[in-house]
């Protein structure tokens, strides 16, 4: 009987501490690491990726500002070689004898008849392809082309009383040859002959460019919004807008034309009402690509041509006669190009340290968020730790 007592109480201790030894193991283990300490590790790496995910956004944000920038600066410097002058763009248009635009131009030249033809010249501003100027002559070539010749050869008159001044008619609306440039023309012995094609400013002023310019831009070329492919890039060979390559005559860049108290240049006027957001790209295939961004059409430099949204100018290019001279080298208009190709390699630069920044924190951020994935894991692995290790002590009770 005693022997029997004695081997049930030795049992049961031994039972006891069998528990007891279980009890510490599963402390143990709940205590490496403490569900505070896991918490908190997974907030600050939460935090960590944030930041770093804010950076990336930032710098790229910034990349793109530089991007933008730069296509501002840069503009077009290729094939600039075979520069034209303003008296070469007169003499084409000299060319065509019977043309409006070769009968006023005929009248600048000194041969005395200026001063009795005033009145019906004073309202006019000039032509078009002389009140603008193009660095590279085979851009200059595609704007006469995307242009067209009859424009090119337009007359642009500041008001409408000008344009009226040009061609009178008889009482039966027939044209009175005899006034006008109809008998200012037969009068030199250039016979007007067709239609010719007239801008008046004043009536364009009502719907001129509104938004901003580019600041500190001595030509206050327009701030744009660059076009955007869906991932947010700009479009690859993307170089600018037409509006924008346009060089414009410091006389006509303010005041050209007033309503109220707004005034407006030619470029806001007249050039924007030309191109309005035509894009220009290098190649023909960059262009094509950029479809889905392309709104008011597009040109690239080795001929290929969208004049809408869905209208593509196919074939052969074709070589107007009537081209915009470039500004020469020694002008003020040049300097600026080429403090302008200074702070291009300088922004090139920026834009390299700053690609640089923005691996490292996209490595940064894959690794925050690779030590937040497998902090996690050991989070979810405690959790089954203590819900096993509270099974277990309830069962031991």
């Amino acid at each position: 009987m005693c022997c029997h007592l004695i081997a049930e109480v030795c049992e049961e201790k031994i039972y006891m501490k069998s528990n007891r030894e279980r009890e510490r193991e599963l402390n143990s283990t709940m205590s490496q690491p403490s569900k505070q300490k896991l918490q908190d590790d997974l907030h600050m790496l939460e935090m960590k990726i944030k930041e770093h995910e804010e950076n990336v956004k930032s710098l790229k944000t910034q990349n793109n500002k530089l991007d933008d920038s730069i296509l501002d600066l840069q503009g077009i410097n290729e094939n600039n070689s075979q520069l034209q002058t303003e008296e070469q763009t007169t003499e084409q248009i000299l060319q065509h004898e019977k043309s409006a635009a070769g009968i006023l131009c005929q009248l600048k030249k000194p041969h005395g008849t200026q001063a009795s033809h005033r009145p019906l010249t004073k309202d006019v501003l000039g032509i078009v392809a002389t009140l603008g100027k193009v660095d590279d002559d085979n851009l200059s070539r595609l704007f006469a082309e995307y242009l067209g010749v009859e424009t090119m050869l337009a007359i642009v008159c500041k008001t409408y009383g000008g344009v009226k001044a040009l061609e009178a008619y008889d009482n039966e609306g027939c044209i009175n040859k005899s006034s006008g440039l109809h008998g200012l023309g037969a009068s030199i012995g250039r016979a007007l002959d067709g239609r010719f094609l007239v801008i008046c400013l004043e009536n364009i002023m009502h719907e001129p460019y509104a938004g901003g310019f580019i600041a500190d831009d001595r030509q206050r070329r327009f701030d744009l919004i660059k076009p955007r492919l869906p991932n947010g890039e700009c479009p690859p060979g993307f170089l600018g807008f037409a509006v924008n390559m346009i060089n414009v005559d410091n006389t006509n860049l303010f005041s050209l034309t007033a309503s109220g108290y707004a005034r407006y240049g030619l470029r806001e006027t007249l050039f924007y009402k030309l191109f309005s957001r035509v894009q220009v790209y290098k190649t023909r295939a960059e262009m094509l690509l950029a479809l889905p961004c392309i709104s008011d059409g597009a040109l690239s430099l080795d001929g290929g041509m969208i004049r809408s949204t869905g209208a593509f100018s196919l074939g052969n290019r074709e070589d107007v006669d009537v081209k915009f001279p470039n500004p020469l080298v020694t002008s003020t208009l040049r300097e600026n190009y080429i403090e302008a190709e200074s702070q291009v390699k300088e922004m090139k630069w920026k834009k390299e340290k700053m690609l640089e920044d923005m691996k490292r924190e996209e490595a940064l951020l894959h690794a925050a968020k690779f030590d937040f994935d497998k902090r996690k894991q050991e989070f979810f692995k405690f959790l089954a730790q203590s819900s096993s290790y509270a099974t277990q002590v309830v069962a031991l009770n």
